[in-house]
């Protein structure tokens, strides 16, 4: 009766108001729902409780998610490592399309468009283009859309998809923080860490604590009007540290024979699901829960090469490999999609679905038309969150990369198609043609058995597959390396790879160091060292090889660059160490920062920026993984400002 007496243009306003429209006929519609898309950083298939995988990590929370909607047992990320995820859940488009395909995008270089490479390494078959460094600010984001609709957007934790002018805040977020553009937390997940402008409010507070905070208030402060909260966590990410309590505690749960036995990696889990369960508190609290749609997901598989409390940091089993591998442990994890009301309950689905699949679902979920010139690389999934079958053919995986871990292949991309897996490995073969690994999932999902021989027609089937997906795509393919050396090729070590000695208590000793001191640098793992000139020339037989330098007296100032000049003809991922005063032991992943260099035998300039925790008086730089040599010069450690803190004359 009340309504009867108050004019349409009241009602419009007051509808405005609380977030809500009208239709033509002048009824009442629902609201506009609020999306919340939370993304966890390396979480494994394996590393939650929703798939029966581990009985040593505890993740609640993620379970009362998944009580709220749908849980995907064959969701994949579009990319064995995070930054060319995040741009394909941003933009719906593949890593071969947006040509970002390594997470490079901290690095100082800006590259906006990927170039092909014709030389690499000696003992690879196949080159690897370069890749992308930044989102490009001409796509039209998730963000952007939500903003167009009304929405108020912000983005809370990782990024990696570049600085300013290329950060959220370039790409339709009204709200960063702790707007930083590195590949992990600054320094530590438990402060002090070194965001720049962003203090912790107590010593000891943890930095996944404060995002859940920030995004609370933000909750809080847009309630009453729809919001897209892209909730992209830090964890769990390298540096492995963790709130030291639950260490303590599940130090004492540890079974020797579970391969997921490190109580950090535990704690770190634990302190990601504490994060869920605070933004479930809060839209429950504020009453909007059933007005709000959740996607949960990984940005890649578990990381299960580093090292912490003496082992890897966690295992994916039953599935092979892990981060950085095109096997199923580097590309499929957890997702689950809550829409009270539309998608039901505790519900499960087998459908295969990858990131790029989200934009244009939330598209159809919101009942709004794309741009009229855009395309995406993936699909709407809402048929399966009906309860029924997508009309898909195929997926594909483009990582033209070969990072030296265990279970690595050479540059390579992927097609699952129903229960089958295909990898097509780049001019592999016989006269630089391609090579192929066949999977049956559905029979072997820890990808033992190579059927390519025993189907050669479906290889050529899914192959044609692949092929008409990089033409689509225009990806920017590896070529036959014109400086290949069969004399270096060392077949048998695909799908090996190594752990990297980070000097942890239980991991293996280094070798003797292989000489003298050079300049002050000392050569270890696999590596010998001279001078040249103003420049050092480390030469490597392949493995480990790095070069220690101990400072003359420690630098306190935070945070810290390490600057250098590299010339290169190696291969693998780089890594930079620092020693913290009186920490021991010296050298760890927790306290390291990997690059990637750029080993095409020409000179290349680095910055690494790395935030410790205390004074340090040691560095240490492992240039690549595998045999090579290696000219660096111009070493240099300056302030964020570029203030030269130390320069190492050879």
């Amino acid at each position: 009766m009340i309504l009867n007496k108050i004019s349409l243009p009241s009602l419009l306003f007051f509808a405005c108001l609380a977030g809500g429209m009208f239709s033509p006929n002048g009824d009442l519609l629902a609201a506009k729902p609020n999306v919340l898309f939370i993304l966890a950083d390396d979480l494994g298939w394996s590393d939650t409780t929703l798939f029966g995988t581990t009985k040593f990590y505890k993740t609640p929370n993620i379970e009362r998610l998944a009580a709220r909607g749908m849980t995907f047992t064959r969701a994949y990320s579009s990319s064995p490592l995070c930054s060319p995820t995040r741009a394909s859940i941003l933009t719906g488009l593949s890593p071969a399309r947006t040509g970002i395909t390594t997470p490079n995008c901290h690095l100082p270089k800006v590259i906006l468009a990927a170039e092909a490479t014709s030389t690499g390494p000696p003992h690879l078959k196949a080159t690897s283009p370069n890749s992308v460094s930044r989102l490009k600010t001409s796509y039209y984001t998730l963000a952007e859309m939500f903003k167009d609709n009304g929405y108020a957007t912000a983005h809370f934790g990782k990024w990696h998809l570049g600085s300013a002018p290329y950060s959220p805040l370039e790409h339709g977020f009204d709200i960063d923080v702790p707007h930083w553009a590195g590949p992990g937390p600054a320094g530590s997940y438990v402060a002090p860490w070194r965001y720049p402008d962003f203090d912790p409010q107590t010593p000891d507070e943890h930095i996944e604590d404060r995002m859940a905070s920030e995004a609370v208030t933000f909750m809080e402060q847009n309630q009453r009007r729809p919001f897209f909260l892209n909730y992209w966590m830090f964890s769990v990410h390298a540096p492995f540290d963790a709130k030291q309590a639950l260490i303590d505690r599940y130090a004492k749960q540890i079974d020797p024979k579970n391969p997921q036995r490190s109580p950090t990696y535990a704690a770190m889990i634990e302190s990601m699901d504490d994060a869920v369960g605070t933004l479930l508190d809060t839209l429950d609290r504020l009453k909007i829960a059933d007005n709000t749609i959740i996607i949960f997901a990984s940005d890649n598989g578990g990381n299960m090469y580093n090292q912490v409390d003496g082992t890897t940091a966690t295992s994916n089993a039953p599935l092979r490999g892990g981060k950085a591998t095109m096997y199923e442990g580097g590309v499929r994890g957890p997702a689950i999609v809550v829409q009270p009301g539309v998608v039901a309950a505790n519900s499960r689905s087998d459908e295969v679905i990858q990131s790029s699949d989200f934009y244009p679902t939330l598209l159809e979920m919101l009942s709004i038309e794309k741009q009229s010139d855009q395309m995406f690389d993936g699909i709407s999934i809402t048929p399966a969150l009906q309860g029924g079958s997508l009309d898909r053919d195929a997926i594909f995986t483009y990582f033209p990369h070969s990072p030296p871990i265990p279970e690595w292949l050479p540059p390579a991309v992927s097609v699952h198609q129903n229960d089958w897996k295909l990898i097509r490995i780049f001019h592999s073969g016989e006269a630089g043609k391609h090579r192929y690994k066949l999977f049956h999932l559905a029979e072997d999902i820890g990808e033992q058995h190579d059927l390519s021989a025993k189907h050669p027609e479906r290889v050529q089937q899914m192959d044609a597959l692949i092929e008409a997906f990089l033409v689509d795509t225009n990806a920017v393919r590896p070529q036959r390396n014109k400086r290949f050396d069969p004399s270096q090729y060392r077949p048998r070590m695909e799908g090996m790879g190594r752990l990297k000695n980070t000097g942890g208590k239980q991991a293996k000793k280094s070798a003797k160091p292989r000489g003298k001191p050079v300049a002050g640098w000392q050569p270890d793992g696999t590596c010998t060292l001279k001078r040249d000139g103003d420049a050092l020339v480390l030469t490597s037989d392949g493995g480990d090889p790095y070069m220690i330098y101990g400072l003359p007296k420690p630098v306190s100032q935070q945070p810290l660059t390490l600057r250098f000049a590299m010339r290169s003809n190696s291969t693998g991922r780089g890594q930079i160490f620092w020693r913290e005063q009186g920490v021991r032991p010296p050298f760890l992943a927790a306290r390291s920062v990997t690059f990637e260099p750029e080993h095409d035998d020409a000179t290349h300039q680095y910055a690494i920026e790395f935030t410790p925790s205390s004074p340090i008086d040691a560095v240490r730089i492992d240039p690549s993984t595998a045999a090579g040599k290696i000219r660096i010069s111009n070493i240099l450690l300056t302030d964020r400002a570029g203030h030269v803190l130390h320069h190492f004359t050879p």
